[in-house]
């Protein structure tokens, strides 16, 4: 089989990875470089063929199907350097198998590429694990989030994945310490949240009554006099849901540099936390292919840990 589109034609037999997949898509992905409006033209042209006919933009692949792309100009592109042994994430693998890869996601790391960031957990991945033909990540975290993260290896197993995060079958826990002395054993939360670009640009949500329907559970694990830790589980998965949640009901998470308490970031800073105190700890889903439940955990980052010793010292804390 010829390069993928590069000085010839190209025939190509579609596999799991592709199946299911619109064509325009398919190509975009994979020529890389390429203008969009050069792909779409040559479906347009007729130029790309699908078992030998004529298809366009819409058209969903099957599996076994033969393309014929016509040659294509790829850009050129400089070799990327590969990451020191320290950045590799091989390293925070929690599970793998054939159609699952989940990681324990390190703070700081933004999961995809974007907006400034050159590199997030999936093109790291895939730099670190070339032999996988299909790496697709099947939700997010928050760049400052630790934990639990899960990467489908099959597009048979991301669309069960998704499948079952639309339908409220996948539990996620998250460990958070909050500004302040929570009273409650276990509280419910449901605050309607509201997304909104500030006039920078950026991504922003508050709680209003128009906004998506959202539904947090706080379990308190212990608290000492200005802090308490948090368990919460999402019963919907809203962007920044936990943070704004917590932050509407005065109590801001320790170290949230977009929702929280500011001033004492800094001084938290100065007492060694140096990012938000955010951890995906547990995830609980049935496996996509055999069905078996899985209880995927990551244990509390040593940052976080160290810190919570340091307020054991402070001062008494009270365990629930």
């Amino acid at each position: 089989m010829n390069e993928l589109g590069k000085n010839s034609v190209s025939m190509v037999t579609i596999g799991e990875d592709g199946e299911g997949q619109r064509i325009d898509n398919y190509l975009l992905k994979r020529l890389k470089g390429v203008p969009k409006s050069h792909v779409y033209r040559i479906l347009r042209k007729g130029e790309v063929r699908a078992n030998k006919k004529r298809v366009d933009a819409t058209y969903r692949l099957v599996l076994g199907d033969v393309l014929r792309i016509p040659p294509v100009q790829m850009a050129r592109r400089e070799p990327v350097s590969p990451q020191p042994v320290t950045a590799r994430l091989a390293s925070c693998t929690i599970f793998e198998d054939s159609a699952l890869l989940v990681i324990n996601k390190p703070s700081g790391m933004a999961v995809h590429g974007g907006s400034g960031i050159s590199r997030g957990v999936i093109e790291q991945l895939r730099l670190e694990r070339p032999e996988l033909k299909f790496l697709e990540l099947a939700h997010r975290l928050d760049r400052e989030t630790s934990g639990v993260l899960l990467l489908a290896k099959k597009r048979s197993a991301l669309v069960k994945l998704h499948e079952a995060m639309r339908e409220g079958g996948m539990d996620k826990f998250y460990y958070t310490l909050v500004k302040g002395a929570w009273q409650d054993a276990r509280r419910h939360v449901k605050l309607s949240l509201f997304k909104y670009l500030t006039a920078d640009g950026e991504r922003r949500v508050s709680v209003r009554e128009d906004g998506q329907a959202s539904h947090t559970i706080f379990t308190l694990q212990k608290r000492w006099q200005d802090f308490s830790l948090l368990e919460a589980e999402l019963k919907t998965g809203r962007t920044h849901q936990i943070r704004v949640h917590l932050s509407h009901l005065g109590f801001p998470i320790a170290g949230d540099d977009k929702y929280g308490d500011f001033a004492l970031n800094k001084e938290l800073q100065r007492k060694g936390l140096k990012r938000m105190f955010l951890h995906a700890h547990k995830a609980v889903i049935q496996h996509p292919i055999s069905g078996e439940q899985l209880t995927l955990e990551a244990p509390l980052p040593q940052e976080l840990e160290k810190f919570l010793n340091s307020l054991d010292k402070q001062s008494n804390a009270e365990t629930i």
